[in-house]
């Protein structure tokens, strides 16, 4: 009889403390794309580098356990992120872009957000891994996960967010035990915002303190200040956006190595103007390049434009430069240039886009050696069709009338290059 009143009472006990548990109501958001690439020539030297083509494909996950009104557990992963066919990547330790998980991981499945979400009668708190760098207009982010605490608060149309990151940790752990002592990187993060009805602005300020370099005979730390005002405004038929960002600081050196100044620059201005069906946009970017000529000055390698803007599909093109890999001199996001582009478009009905655009960009500073500033002139024709609300498909061809900045310091005879990329993409 005790038995039957001891597991009686445990079966209550169960009840009762999962009752929490079974009120959890849960949302799930997320994509998955399929998409196809062929690149010419995976080198812009003449006559070297093959042709490639091959499928990809991510499977993206976003949950949403809301534990009750006001307070909610945030995850995100992403799944089978690999070509189709291809050889596993080793594992290793080395994160992915983007992610928190190593490329092996994500080929498999990563988890990159988990973070709770608390409404609070002071204002909105988030704890964990969280979006980051998605500050703005589309220019310089990167969802790449960052570790934070975050305070929002609005007041009508103001708001103000407060955001304290760990970005890097090197302290003395079960797992570290040979760590070091003051050798983390820290920043700060204040956002300021103000928003109307055709549109919104901001001020986005982070203080940075790194010394996760000072281990070593020459080891420095790096203090630095990140301001980046942004707007975004409707003037009829014309959607405006424009960013600035500056970073300033500087590298001082522990041991024998001569301080470093930071001083670096980016920004751009975009407009896109929509007579339906027909829209015209243009677009000026720019990011500071580091000059050779100034040894104890970093004027370049701080700012980007950012792995979300993809303004070419050649030039600067995260999925060209993912899954084909970065191009002669070339990175995953723009660096050291300015750029310039007109496009056009035309939605002769509602589920189809189609937009050309022709850009051209060359080097702020040319790297030793190198004789030449033009990255070249691209040609872009993309079109959009909609077949559900939820699936996309996409075709688009790009050719890159190679500039001389890839003979590189060596001079060697550069060649043109083009791209066909189409993707599926479902949205749920």
């Amino acid at each position: 009889m005790k038995r039957f009143w001891l597991v009686l009472l445990s079966l209550g006990l169960i009840t009762a403390f999962s009752t929490s548990v079974f009120a959890v109501d849960v949302k799930f958001s997320g994509s998955y794309y399929a998409g196809g690439m062929y690149l010419d020539k995976t080198t812009l030297v003449k006559d070297a580098g093959n042709s490639t083509a091959f499928y990809f494909q991510r499977l993206r996950v976003q949950t949403d356990f809301i534990v009750s009104p006001g307070l909610t557990l945030t995850t995100r992963f992403d799944a089978m992120e690999r070509a189709w066919g291809a050889a596993r990547t080793a594992p290793g330790t080395g994160l992915d872009t983007q992610s928190a998980g190593t490329i092996a991981e994500n080929e498999n499945i990563a988890f990159d957000y988990a973070y709770v979400t608390y409404n609070s009668p002071i204002g909105i708190f988030k704890v964990g891994y969280q979006p980051g760098a998605t500050w703005g207009t589309i220019f310089g982010n990167g969802e790449t996960p960052q570790t934070k605490i975050s305070h929002s608060i609005a007041f009508g149309n103001f708001s103000f967010t407060t955001q304290l990151l760990k970005v890097i940790e090197k302290s003395t752990t079960v797992k570290n035990p040979a760590g070091y002592a003051d050798a983390d990187k820290d920043q700060i993060y204040l956002m300021p915002m103000y928003t109307w009805s055709a549109g919104r602005a901001g001020l986005f300020y982070s203080y940075s303190n790194d010394t996760s370099t000072r281990p070593g005979v020459d080891g420095y730390k790096t203090r630095q200040h990140q301001l980046m005002p942004f707007v975004e405004a409707k003037l009829g038929p014309v959607a405006l956006q424009a960013e600035l960002i500056y970073i300033t600081g500087k590298q001082r050196y522990d041991g024998a190595g001569a301080d470093i100044d930071i001083d670096n620059l980016g920004g751009w201005v975009d407009a896109t103007a929509t007579f339906n069906p027909i829209y015209f946009g243009a677009t000026f970017a720019y990011v500071s390049g580091d000059d050779p000529g100034t040894a104890g000055k970093k004027e370049g390698g701080s700012v980007t434009g950012g792995n979300d803007w993809n303004p070419c599909l050649i030039l600067w093109n995260y999925d060209r430069a993912y899954w084909a890999g970065a191009l002669d001199g070339n990175s995953t996001s723009m660096t050291n240039a300015f750029f310039y582009q007109g496009r056009a478009g035309v939605k002769p009905i509602d589920k189809l886009d189609i937009m050309a655009s022709v850009s051209y960009a060359y080097a702020d500073e040319k790297p030793i050696g190198y004789q030449n500033d033009e990255y070249g002139w691209e040609v872009d024709l993309v079109g959009t069709y909609k077949i559900t609300n939820n699936l996309s498909y996409m075709l688009g061809f790009g050719y890159l009338f190679t500039g001389d900045y890839y003979k590189g310091a060596t001079n060697v005879n550069v060649q043109d290059d083009f791209t066909v990329i189409n993707k599926l993409t479902l949205t749920f």
